[in-house]
């Protein structure tokens, strides 16, 4: 029968990897009892991309914990933030005919190791505007899952900062996404009455070249681990700290691959690490979030944040081909803000085809109607949905009620296999392959 794993968390005491701590799986198959557990990359989905493995009752010898330590320590950068940070204050004194970047290595050039890389490929003349725009300077790693780095459109992102220093945020978590993060530093630097500032947490380490170590922290979301160790975790404390009033928002926008159970788990640590930072009654309350993820993932993260609502906004990427905004793309963007904040406060453009539903009190797509009998605005994607009066709720426009399988589908489709439903969650409507639940097989 078709197996699946199983996330069962982060474990005190896990093994660690480049990527820090492993977290614990377990493999499941149909009708069997659990298999037997073990840890893997909690970074990486693809054994390409870490190998990690070990089961959990394994005993592992002296000799081998000692070459995986020298192996996550070969594994590490050859330059320390630290480093970095100084390399940065030499090279911006450099003219600009001495400002090289190195494309196959994706770092900053100082004249003394331009032989050392005279056969790569570099750009030269490296403006300031370019060092402040270092998402566009990098290559986007979209090869990985763990990386899966798809950037805010300019649009997206003026959106996203108009609302949050419209809603009165002056500090912004950023959580995985460079591109709001260098949005704020620069307009920071250029603007003297912009008075905001950001933190980026990130687990690309090629961002330390160009930020100081208050300014990012290398991060891996999938398991809340500082790479930087207890002085990272002290900034990220810092920055939460609520002085004169400045409030706190998170903004995160995990790789669409990734387990929403881990994420789930370090966004509650982060948010833990908010609240003992505050010396008055933030006990009960959470920090202020914006979760960027599919709308085919709204049950998953209403599970773990009960608290959440998805907005109608669609968020789009530059360099996704799926994800583009209008006719460039090939679709629609399935990408939404889940927020833990009142949707009446998240106001959506109008100009870009957004309306406030009364009876909702929210911003809604323009082709989202709001629904008699559900009473509420019910689509999705965008597109006006239906409701069906057997299935009890709206559908897309595309399905129709199958009395075979006593629900709502594709026209095409072959009865009773949708029965059982996904073998992952047990819901029909989706493939074992496409189920939003955490499990990927």
């Amino acid at each position: 029968g078709p197996t699946a794993l199983a996330l069962l968390g982060p474990a005190p005491g896990a093994p660690c990897c480049p990527h820090g701590p492993a977290l614990l799986f377990v493999k499941t198959s149909q009708g069997k009892e659990e298999g037997r557990r073990f840890y893997a990359c909690s970074a990486c989905r693809d054994r390409k991309d870490c190998n990690f493995f070990q089961w959990e009752d394994e005993k592992v010898s002296e000799a081998r914990l000692a070459a995986r330590e020298e192996y996550n320590r070969s594994h590490q950068p050859c330059f320390t933030h630290r480093q970095n940070v100084d390399r940065y204050k030499n090279f911006v004194l450099l003219p600009l005919s001495k400002r090289r970047f190195c494309q196959e290595c994706q770092q900053l050039l100082l004249p003394a190791e331009w032989k050392k890389h005279s056969h790569h490929q570099f750009l030269c003349d490296i403006t300031t505007t370019q060092l402040k725009s270092p998402s566009q300077l990098l290559y986007p790693l979209e090869n990985k899952k763990t990386n899966a780095q798809y950037l805010f459109t300019d649009r997206s992102c003026q959106f996203l900062l108009h609302l949050l220093t419209d809603l009165g945020f002056r500090r912004v978590l950023s959580v995985g996404t460079p591109r709001l993060h260098e949005m704020i530093q620069s307009k920071a630097s250029q603007e003297e009455e912009f008075n905001v500032r950001s933190l980026l947490l990130d687990i690309d380490f090629r961002y330390s070249q160009f930020y100081t170590e208050d300014e990012f922290c290398h991060y891996n979301m999938f398991n809340h681990h500082f790479f930087g160790g207890e002085a990272a975790r002290e900034t990220c404390r810092k920055f939460l700290c609520e002085e004169n009033g400045e409030r706190v928002i998170m903004v995160t926008d995990p790789p669409f691959g990734g387990l929403v159970e881990a994420l789930a788990s370090s966004f509650k640590k982060l948010m833990a690490m908010w609240r003992e930072t505050e010396k008055e009654g933030h006990d009960n309350r959470e920090m202020p979030t914006f979760w960027i993820f599919p709308y085919f993932f709204e049950s998953r993260i209403l599970d773990f944040f009960p608290s959440f609502s998805m907005m109608d906004y669609q968020v789009d990427y530059d360099n996704h081909a799926l994800y583009k905004h209008g006719k460039t793309g090939r679709r629609q963007s399935p990408v939404r803000i889940f927020t833990n904040l009142t949707p009446s406060m998240i106001v959506l453009p109008e100009e870009e085809g957004y309306r406030f539903c009364t009876v909702c009190q929210r911003y809604v797509s323009s082709g989202n109607q709001h629904c008699e009998i559900c009473n509420s605005c019910t689509s999705k994607d965008g597109r006006r949905w239906k409701h069906c009066v057997l299935c009890k709720k709206c559908v897309k426009p595309s399905w129709f009620h199958c009395n075979n399988c006593k629900c709502c589908t594709l026209e095409k489709h072959s009865c009773g296999k949708s029965d059982s439903g996904c073998f992952v969650c047990g819901k029909a409507g989706h493939k074992r392959s496409a189920c939003p639940s955490l499990s990927r097989s």
